[in-house]
């Protein structure tokens, strides 16, 4: 297994495996090739996928604003779960994250992803119950549900 920071030529393997995880929560724009271009330019050394042999098995997307740390669309493929990938995906990216100065990182779950929940726990991510998450389109944007 092959843990490399991700290029834009690995997108479509890359959207081809998160087609493949129910409830990924992809949308037409952020997670468009030109969407996700634009992430990667923006945080070239933050972002990780996981080979075996020439297949992507897995990918975290992860970058900051200079401030704090975020992460999106973790996933693995079905068929190499339960197999540490994920960790060592988040590992990579916390330390590239922490290289580059963020002292914390977020990420949102669905509250019905209780795989999803119990994994990031597991990493030591915890649930906060003191704020609300708020925001607001600026363009149309349109979820693709997996």
């Amino acid at each position: 297994m092959n843990i490399r920071v991700m290029e834009i030529g690995d997108y479509d393997k890359v959207y081809a495996l998160w087609l493949s995880c129910k409830g990924m929560g992809l949308n037409n724009l952020d997670d468009s090739r030109e969407g996700i271009e634009a992430f990667l330019k923006r945080n070239p050394n933050t972002c990780f996928v996981a080979e075996d042999g020439k297949e992507i098995v897995g990918v975290i997307i992860a970058g900051n604003d200079g401030r704090r740390g975020y992460i999106y669309h973790t996933a693995v493929s079905p068929d190499y779960r339960r197999k540490g990938i994920a960790e060592n995906l988040v590992n990579k990216a916390m330390e590239a994250l922490k290289k580059e100065g963020i002292n914390k990182a977020a990420m949102l779950v669905f509250a019905t992803n209780e795989g999803g929940n119990a994994f990031w726990e597991k990493q030591g991510f915890t649930a906060r119950e003191d704020i609300v998450y708020r925001n607001k389109a600026l363009a149309d944007i349109i979820r693709l549900d997996t």
